[in-house]
């Protein structure tokens, strides 16, 4: 090694640890990255930049944009792979109430796809995608890139899930919220807004995704216990300094 880079025996090109990964070049010591993914995976509330600028001592854009990669980093991982099987799908709407103005669907909310797949009647992935309107083009579109084809698909009888989603198995019924019909996906919608409310007391439209993705990330891997480091750790490092900063 010499200053702190590795050197090729034959052709003497030398390269540092964190070269081809998004820590590529950046200015903050590696100890206190894995601090920081430390300080991410040990409460399942998360952890604010504000409370993380404390903890690893950093100033707080440092620790916002720390954080902003790393649910990055969660974000590229879990986009690798397609749910399959029995997945339950609906819309759902985050964002505080806007006076006078419709609720449900058709609100000025962000509007948000989320599917989770099922294994012996028990949740099992997670994923949730904000999306500019829920016509029938969206739905195919995250259908396509988020489920894999042959699964079977629960979800109310939304008039624009009903032509887009005929290359699946869908079953779908008019929603009674006393059956129990996707009975699991609310609850999980319900835990994301606690989630986002509790530890980020909201934030704007903008992030929202990027907060989306790390409780997905979380709730796929939940019954990781202390590997969850070990996971983020594997995505961090297997996310190229190209796709957050190309």
């Amino acid at each position: 090694m010499i200053n702190g880079l590795y050197q090729c025996a034959e052709c003497r090109r030398q390269t540092s640890v964190t070269a081809g990964t998004f820590l590529h070049r950046s200015h903050v010591p590696l100890t206190k990255w894995f601090l920081a993914m430390y300080f991410v995976t040990q409460d399942k509330r998360g952890i604010s930049a504000v409370q993380l600028a404390h903890t690893i001592g950093v100033n707080y854009k440092t620790a916002w944009l720390m954080l902003k990669k790393i649910r990055a980093a969660m974000g590229q991982r879990d986009s690798r792979h397609l749910l399959s099987g029995t997945v339950e799908f609906d819309d759902a709407f985050f964002g505080g109430p806007t006076v006078g103005k419709k609720r449900g669907r058709g609100t000025e909310k962000a509007k948000v796809f989320v599917a989770l797949s099922r294994n012996h009647g028990r949740p099992e992935y997670l994923k949730m995608r904000v999306t500019e309107n829920i016509r029938k083009t969206s739905v195919r579109a995250f259908a396509n890139s988020a489920i894999a084809s042959g699964s079977t698909i629960e979800s109310d009888a939304c008039k624009s899930y009903i032509p887009a989603l005929t290359a699946y198995d869908h079953q779908y019924e008019k929603y009674d919220a006393d059956s129990g019909m996707l009975h699991w996906l609310h609850k999980t919608i319900s835990n994301a807004k606690s989630f986002i409310l509790g530890t980020y007391h909201g934030l704007p439209k903008r992030y929202l995704q990027s907060y989306l993705d790390e409780f997905c990330f979380r709730f796929s891997r939940r019954d990781f216990g202390a590997r969850l480091f070990d996971r983020l750790a594997l995505a961090v490092i297997d996310t190229p300094y190209a796709d957050l900063n190309g």
